[in-house]
Order: C-alpha cells, then sequence, then structure tokens
C-alpha cells in the first residue's frame, strides 16, 4: 500500500482527448498533477527555466504570493537552490500583499512566512526583496502605493499566485476594478474569517490590507496560478470554464496572453475533462465507477432515476460512446442500480449469519474490534456520529482515537466561563490567574502551555460527553493521542514525525482492529486532516505484515467540509430519524465549537448543519434516482 493519500479516482483523461477538445471548454492552459507536490516541482520548472533563461543586464523580477498555496513551491525552489540547479543572485522579488497596520517582522504578516520557508535560505541580495510595507503612515499610505506601482507595473518577469475561494487574488475582493492598481483596501468578513486561522483570536485579524491591483497583476509578462485541494475546485471551474466577471477577479486571467495554471487533482475534480470526461472526448476507458457517475450525472441532468433512462436519454446527452462500449442502455441501467442498492447497509459492521456476497461488510467476524480515527475531538460525530452509534448499537467492541487535541480552537471566553463555573462551585482559584494569562497573551506567539492544557481539556471533556450520548465506554475506548506535530502552541503546526506514527501504530497494535475509519475531508483550514490520515496511512503500512493487520480494511469518511461524490462510495449507511436527532445532540455535547465556529472556512454555519444538510442531501439524491427514501445517509469509501 502507498502511505501517500490519493483521493479515490472515478475516471481518467482519455489518451485520445485533443487540445482541442479540451479548450471547447477551458480558457486558460491548465496542468493537472496528481498531487499537490508534484504540481509544486511542475511550478517549480517554470520559475527555474525562466531564471535561467533570463538575459540582460538587469535582474529577473519574480512576484512572489503569500499564503498556504505556493509554500510547496518555495520549499523545491530551496531544493533546488540547494541542489546547484538555481541561483537568485541576479533576481529582485515583489510581493503581491500583506496586511494593513502590520509589520514584516510579525510572525502573522503575510511576508513573513515567505523569508522562513524560501528567501533566508537562497542567495538573494536583501535589496532585491520588496514587500508591501505595512507600517507606513494612514496618510502617507495612498502615496506609498502609488511608488510601489510604479516599481512593479510592467515589470515582473514571472507572477507566482494562488486563489481565494472566492475568486480572490492577492486581496482584490469580489467586485474589484479590472483597472484597479496597487492600493489599500478594506477585506471582507469572509476574507478575514478565512484568514483568522493564522491569527489566536478573529478580532485580532487585520480590517485592510495593501495589495496590486488586477491591472497590476495583468501587465506581468507571465503568469503561474497554482491551486491546490477541493475547496479550490469551484473557483478552479469558474477560472478555466466560465465567464469573465469582476465578482470573481481571477476570472480576468481568461484575458492574458500569457497563464498557465498548475493544480492537483483534488482542485481540478470540478473541470468538465475530470467530471464529464464524456463531454470533452471519447472514447473513453470505462471503468465501474465512471460507469456509475455518468449514469447519476444523466439522471440529474434528465430529471429521471436510473430504471426510466432510455436509449434517447443516452444518445441525446453525450453517452453513445458509453453504449458502443458497455452495453445496452436497459442493462447498463440494471448494472448501476443494482452496484447504488448493494452499497446501502444498515450494518456498518456487517449482519451476522447473513448472506454477505453483495454486502459492502463481511459477515465475519461478528463482533468486529473498531478503530475510529478523529482529527479533532468531534469530527467523529460530525462526519459519522450515525454510524459510530450504529457500530455500538450492534455490539462491536469501538474504540475512538483522537488523533489531536484541538486546543487552539478554544476562544479564550470559554476557558473563562469553565473556570468560573468552577470557582463558583467551589473547586478552584484559577480565574483571576487565568485570566491574567489570558490578557498578557502576546498577539503571533505560542500560546502559554497552562491555557493550552485548559483548552485541550475543555475539547476531552466534550468528547467524552459525546461518546457518552451514543452509548460509548469514555473510560476504557476513548483515547487522547494528543501527536506532536500538532501540539506547536500557534496556529503553524509542526511536521509529521516517527513520534507521531508510534503513538497511532501502537493504539493499533493494542486493538488489533478489523475496521479503521479516518477522515478523508481534506479541506478544513488548518490542513489537520490531511497529515492524520496520512499518520494513519504510515502507521498502517509498517503492520500491514502483522496478523491481524491482513483482515482489516480502512474506511474513508466525510462530512464537516465536503461529502464523497456518490459514484465513489463504497458504503452507505441509512439514519432514521432519531438516528439523526442523536447525531446532532452528540455534537451539540461540543459546546466550545457551537454557535461560533473557530475556524469555518468560508461556510460559516455551524458543523451539525453542515452535516445533516449533507447527508440529507445525499439521501435525496438516493431517492431521486429511485432508491429507497431515508432521512439521512452516511457515505464511506473503502481505501483497503
Amino acid at each position: 500500500m502507498n502511505p501517500k493519500f490519493v483521493l479515490p479516482k472515478i475516471g481518467e483523461l482519455p489518451v485520445s482527448a485533443s487540445i482541442e477538445s479540451i479548450c471547447k471548454f477551458e480558457k486558460v492552459a491548465t496542468t493537472i498533477c496528481d498531487t499537490e507536490k508534484n504540481g509544486a516541482n511542475a511550478a517549480a520548472d517554470v520559475v527555474v527555466d525562466a531564471i535561467k533563461a533570463h538575459k540582460g543586464e538587469r535582474p529577473f523580477a519574480l512576484g512572489l504570493s503569500t499564503g498556504r498555496t505556493p509554500l510547496g513551491l518555495y520549499a523545491e525552489l530551496v531544493n533546488r537552490y540547494k541542489a546547484g540547479e538555481v541561483s537568485f543572485k541576479n533576481v529582485v522579488v515583489y510581493s503581491l500583499d500583506e496586511f494593513y497596520p502590520m509589520a514584516s517582522s510579525s510572525p502573522q504578516s503575510r511576508n513573513h512566512r515567505v523569508y522562513e520557508e524560501f528567501l533566508n535560505y537562497v542567495d538573494i541580495a536583501p535589496e532585491n526583496v520588496f514587500f508591501p510595507d505595512g507600517t507606513v503612515a494612514r496618510d502617507e499610505v495612498n502615496d506609498y502605493c502609488r511608488r510601489y506601482e510604479q516599481m512593479v507595473n510592467g515589470r515582473i518577469d514571472l507572477m507566482i499566485m494562488g486563489v481565494g475561494e472566492l475568486g480572490q487574488i492577492g486581496f482584490n475582493e469580489p467586485g474589484s476594478y479590472t483597472h484597479s492598481t496597487t492600493r489599500l483596501v478594506q477585506l471582507s468578513y469572509n476574507t478575514r474569517k478565512t484568514q483568522d486561522k493564522f491569527f489566536s483570536n478573529p478580532n485580532e485579524v487585520p480590517k485592510m490590507a495593501i495589495t496590486m491591483g488586477l491591472e497590476t497583476i495583468m501587465s506581468a509578462k507571465k503568469i503561474v496560478l497554482m491551486m491546490w485541494g477541493e475547496d479550490k475546485a469551484g473557483v478552479a471551474k469558474r477560472l478555466i470554464e466560465g465567464v469573465v466577471s469582476e465578482e470573481y477577479p481571477a476570472t480576468c486571467l481568461q484575458n492574458h496572453d500569457n497563464v498557465q495554471v498548475v493544480m492537483d487533482e483534488a482542485a481540478a475534480q470540478e473541470l468538465t475533462r475530470v467530471k464529464e470526461p464524456w463531454l470533452v472526448a471519447p472514447p473513453i476507458e470505462w471503468s465501474d465507477k465512471l460507469i456509475r457517475k455518468a449514469v447519476i450525472w444523466l439522471c440529474q441532468t434528465v430529471d429521471k432515476p436510473i430504471l426510466k433512462l432510455t436509449h434517447q436519454d443516452y444518445i441525446k446527452n453525450s453517452l453513445s460512446d458509453l453504449l458502443e462500449r458497455v452495453d445496452t442502455y436497459d442493462k447498463i441501467n440494471i448494472r448501476v442500480f443494482n452496484e447504488i442498492q448493494h452499497i446501502i447497509s444498515g450494518w456498518p459492521g456487517g449482519k451476522p449469519n447473513a448472506d454477505d456476497s453483495t454486502r459492502p461488510v463481511s459477515s465475519t467476524p461478528f463482533p468486529k474490534r473498531v478503530i475510529i480515527f478523529s482529527p479533532h475531538p468531534d469530527d467523529d460525530v460530525i462526519s459519522m456520529g450515525g454510524t459510530f452509534n450504529r457500530l455500538i448499537e450492534h455490539g462491536h467492541d469501538v474504540h475512538v482515537a483522537y488523533q489531536t487535541s484541538g486546543n487552539v480552537a478554544v476562544y479564550d471566553d470559554v476557558v473563562l466561563q469553565n473556570i468560573d463555573t468552577a470557582k463558583e462551585m467551589g473547586f478552584g482559584d484559577a480565574f483571576d490567574e487565568i485570566r491574567e494569562i489570558i490578557a498578557n497573551k502576546k498577539s503571533g506567539e505560542p500560546e502559554p502551555r497552562k491555557l493550552l492544557d485548559l483548552k485541550g481539556a475543555i475539547r476531552r471533556a466534550e468528547a467524552r460527553a459525546a461518546c457518552r450520548s451514543i452509548g460509548l465506554d469514555d473510560r476504557t475506548n476513548a483515547h487522547f493521542l494528543n501527536l506532536p506535530f500538532y501540539e506547536t502552541g500557534g496556529i503553524k503546526k509542526g511536521q509529521l514525525s516517527d513520534d507521531d506514527i508510534e503513538i497511532v501504530k501502537a493504539l493499533m497494535r493494542e486493538v488489533k482492529p478489523h475496521q479503521i475509519y479516518a477522515a478523508g475531508d481534506l479541506t478544513d483550514p488548518h490542513g489537520t486532516h490531511r497529515v492524520c490520515i496520512e499518520a494513519v496511512l504510515r502507521a498502517f503500512e509498517e503492520v500491514k505484515d502483522e496478523d491481524w493487520a491482513k483482515e482489516c480494511h480502512i474506511w474513508l469518511y466525510r462530512g464537516a467540509w465536503q461529502e464523497w461524490d456518490l459514484a465513489v462510495a463504497d458504503m452507505a449507511v441509512p439514519l432514521s430519524p432519531e438516528e439523526l436527532i442523536r447525531k446532532r445532540h452528540a455534537i451539540f455535547r461540543h459546546l466550545s465549537q457551537k454557535d461560533i465556529v473557530p475556524f469555518p472556512g468560508e461556510d460559516a454555519r455551524e458543523f451539525w448543519q453542515r452535516a445533516e444538510e449533507r447527508t440529507q442531501g445525499t439521501a435525496a439524491l438516493f431517492n431521486k434516482i429511485g432508491l429507497p427514501e431515508y432521512q439521512a445517509i452516511e457515505l464511506f469509501a473503502k481505501l483497503l
């Protein structure tokens, strides 16, 4: 097994696809790589080749993006510099934006990380580094922006960029004027909510920023725009296939004559060539899941259930290749209907003494030993609370492993409220001490360990309460792993290490599970989910030859941020109205995460609202395509 996590695939662009057929849909040159790392390597190739090809006396002008997107690229450029493949002595860099007010030395500075991850490790001259100055006096900032504009407009040879979920490039918010130049801008509520993951308190996020304008960006001779992850899939679709609109500023890049988009497969999942390849370039290699995807798509397109689809429906909607290469329409209908019907199971641990030939989980052994790995102390109940409860009710030996403490996602006032309650009951006098610690915190620095310990304790207490609410013995079967990569005390996390893997391995060897459930929901704002699934897979890779592991299967759940496409789902667990309410009540036990979600991304709804909408939406889709009607359905993809 490859420990690298890759999303389940539902189809590949056919080898015969021509540039002309793709360009019917795509208006910007686009490279899709299988992983973010390979995408960063591809972008690094462009940067290195451009620097080497530069001729003339003036330095090569490189525009740099801030934020998380370019970090993989910066790491690869450092590697290539150390390998002697490129030098930055004849390079001058200009940064895209900066918070205002903000000193570049502050850990929350947009450009502080550029130094930490890139510039400090290459041979660029300090006098060749130009970042917007977030310390300029308010009455001088407009003049400063004009000078910065004169310095960069038309001089950048290569601009490196990312894009926001609402189409922002730099801090050019939706509605930005196409001819805008470097300026001071007000940040929208959504943008500030997106950025609050870099601050210990949302109120600390600056309300303004200095940014290059759209006209400034468009004046660059070449632009490389990178997109990683599922959360960028929607904006990728608009940028690459949509119409130019000021409501999605990135779409203006369609009017640039030298733009290269580089993305990973997760970000590309909404593009026509990935989502509906039959519209792009038949003939196609029709896998079982791609057939399923095409039939579900056809049901939604013609608004019919599977068994009512006709030969004409297939022909009129560009699926004649499927009929020619696979089977007749009626046989395909029956095949897909049965396939989806067989993934529905009310017995996620297997049904004892039953024919399991068409069931997603074997009937033996029964009961099973199960580990549910939860990245944070609430992902278990948010994403698979109904299945969690069902496994317990069926008598399986269920364990839940909370991989991180989740301590940074607790507001200070929640700590004070909990401590004040203890004080009122006469259990301690720590309230004044903790209030003093909170008052003396320094923005951008790791939180005091005593405060973090209290926040971690709050999250553990909430998790135990949620476990009790669905019938799990929290004293013996709830495990708090506190993986070291997370415990930095700040927003930025450490790297996954052997210490993390050993902790996960030890639990696996202790429980010897027949089933492992892990989070395949990778769009959380901090990236913690991605690190946590890597920890599970790397640990399992090291134990896979042990006897118990040979009978173990790994199931991936989602729910807090995304849901599985029905085409890749291998098990669908239906929930009754009562089970949905029980799941909601378990989520409610996580009081520190209720009402105000500390790190919501672009979705400001509470987690229980997101989860219910997705599971009920899944149930509605099943009903729409002709399957039984349920209150809600939780989906799982089988990795092993």
